[in-house]
């Protein structure tokens, strides 16, 4: 059985300090991270019904995306619109957007995630090495690379989902969170980031892991 509960989990990242230049979009001191946490335990119910044995791990979320609506690889658009292939996400399941930030193009990480997804007819749990947002002194609205150091200290977040899930295989996205899992103890599988061209790269990754029966 887990050890963590999805409401323990939400609660200890809310209550867990961001470090300088980042910003913990759950933390309790903002009133309207109520929303973004709400978001994220729908999300993590959601998927608990329909129990993924698989967690991929990404870098940190950005500006346009996760930081403002609490779940992981999304952003506006696909929040209130939802992936109907997967039944998951969207307004209509009580999902929310907080307001209280500038408007900003969508985040297309997201986009490219969600549907390389839906293509393969695969669903994993998604989750990032550093889960909160990273971003250049001063620019609140701009993102930045995590430091290991910073990776290190979140690590008990993916452990968490990882025990939350039962989960089978962690997969890394990309070399940030390859390097932090490694760190951890784990050897895992790696594909490319989608971001900066890597969609194509990224799918046939996955594709590939499926195929090999490495992921399921």
């Amino acid at each position: 059985m887990p050890t963590v509960t999805i409401d323990a989990f939400i609660e200890r990242l809310a209550t867990s300090p961001a470090g300088p230049n980042s910003v913990n979009q759950f933390a309790f001191s903002n009133p309207n991270n109520a929303i973004r946490r709400r978001n994220l335990g729908l999300y993590l119910h959601q998927l608990a019904e329909r129990r993924p044995t698989v967690l991929l791990v990404g870098e940190a979320p950005g500006y346009r995306g996760m930081r403002i609506t609490g779940v992981p690889f999304t952003n506006t658009a696909i929040l209130q619109q939802g992936i109907g292939h997967f039944g998951l996400l969207g307004a209509a399941n009580g999902y929310e957007v907080p307001n209280e930030l500038p408007l900003v193009a969508a985040e297309p990480t997201a986009t490219v995630m969600w549907r390389t997804l839906v293509e393969l007819d695969f669903l994993p749990v998604l989750w990032s090495a550093y889960p909160l947002h990273p971003h250049r002194a001063g620019n609140p609205l701009s993102n930045r690379t995590p430091s290991p150091a910073e990776a290190a200290e979140w690590s008990w977040s993916w452990l968490a989902l990882q025990d939350l899930f039962s989960i089978r295989t962690v997969v890394a996205v990309g070399n940030v969170a390859h390097r932090s899992i490694v760190r951890s103890g784990l050897t895992v599988p790696r594909v490319r980031h989608p971001a900066h061209g890597g969609r194509e790269k990224f799918a046939r990754g996955l594709h590939e892991l499926l195929a090999e029966g490495i992921i399921a």
